[in-house]
């Protein structure tokens, strides 16, 4: 068996000056403080907003708070004040092809996706970072906190990403699909920053968004009951609810929702209830009283991305995380396919939800990730 060993840099380049940047900016302190610091520090900055979604490119509900005017005005404030040139894009169509669409069909197939990632793959650091390469731009940068250590003594020069500085903050879950070729032209400005720190160097700067609320909420939604959104495309429908030997105790009004582990909005006496399963073809949905059903010793991945390029040996011993904020925790991976691996815990672990992302690490640098099947 190979125990992955963490490497660590030996060189490391310092930034070049004079280097043209366009800089994904949302609206939010992060990416505003992100860009301000660029410029302090040399680069030739320009600011850009992407617009994914608004009332206009979606015929259905969604949140009266979707912000994209506001956002693109703060835009355009943040980058008066610096004195920098801003432009915006429109990528509606592209974000609905491949985030939403994937969200929807997910969800379909009784998974629980994660858009984040998507959006990130596909539209932050795909299409969007196209553009800026199309306009003449050596970088992109954002506003995540995530660092990216460079091995500049390898040929050809290899990228890692590692944890965030603020360990409460940290993103890179989110960015496990980046490959070498994307993070030859990322930037982390704020990567080295607590959320604290960030706040009070954008009061320093004077920017008008320092005090401005984290966006919360689907990442292209906003606040909206996601029933209400998923019942737009997949209409709810009643099904049975079963114990997990194959006892009807109740009905549900639809199975999407639903998601491994919930425990609240099950509304049937005799609880507390646990979701263990839900199959959307047959609409049953299982759920368990007792909460050692929801532990398994193991998972299979797919759709499987090494931010290194290479693939690990097998067997190999790393940490993983099974869900954002979860802690990352010991698992031994084994090699089934070229796209899928099978993960051994030391421990069960707690509500295994299909769709969800399987990431890993070797103590803070975050090595890939994949699909929880």
């Amino acid at each position: 068996m190979v125990e992955i060993k963490s490497k660590k840099p030996r060189t490391k380049i310092s930034s070049v000056r004079g280097r043209r940047v366009l800089v994904a900016m949302s609206g939010g302190v992060d990416s505003s403080v992100a860009a301000t610091l660029l410029k302090k520090e040399g680069y030739e900055v320009e600011g850009a907003y992407m617009k994914n979604f608004s009332p206009e490119s979606w015929q259905g509900v969604i949140s009266k708070d979707c912000p994209w005017e506001a956002e693109m005005k703060d835009v355009e404030q943040v980058c008066k004040i610096l004195g920098i040139k801003w432009r915006s894009f429109n990528f509606e169509e592209e974000y609905q092809d491949k985030v939403i669409d994937y969200f929807f069909d997910e969800y379909a197939l009784g998974r629980t996706p994660n858009p984040d990632v998507m959006c990130n793959k596909e539209i932050k650091f795909g299409i969007f970072l196209q553009k800026a390469k199309e306009l003449g731009f050596d970088y992109i940068a954002t506003g995540h906190y995530v660092r990216r250590q460079e091995f500049v003594d390898l040929e050809p020069i290899r990228y890692s990403l590692m944890t965030a500085v603020d360990e409460n903050k940290d993103q890179s879950y989110f960015l496990w699909a980046l490959t070498q070729e994307q993070l030859k032209y990322c930037l982390f400005p704020i990567s080295d920053y607590t959320k604290p720190q960030v706040r009070k160097l954008a009061r320093e700067f004077g920017l008008p968004n320092s005090e401005k609320k984290d966006s919360q909420g689907l990442c292209f939604v906003g606040h909206i009951k996601l029933k209400d959104f998923l019942n737009q495309r997949l209409p709810q429908k009643q099904g049975v609810v079963a114990l997990s030997d194959g006892k009807v105790i109740g009905k549900h009004d639809g199975i999407y929702p639903y998601t491994i582990g919930q425990r609240k909005g099950i509304g049937l006496p005799g609880g507390p209830y646990f979701v263990i399963d839900k199959n959307p073809f047959s609409k049953i949905l299982t759920i368990t009283n007792d909460e050692k059903d929801l532990y398994k010793k193991d998972l299979v991945i797919e759709n499987v991305n090494w931010i290194s390029g290479k693939q690990p040996d097998s067997p190999s011993k790393v940490y993983v995380k099974i869900r954002y904020r979860a802690k990352s925790v010991p698992v031994t991976i084994y090699k089934l396919s070229t796209n899928y691996y099978e993960l051994i815990f030391k421990e069960p672990q707690r509500a295994i939800a299909p769709g969800q992302s399987a990431v890993f690490y070797l103590k803070d640098e975050m090595l890939g990730g994949g699909i929880i099947q």
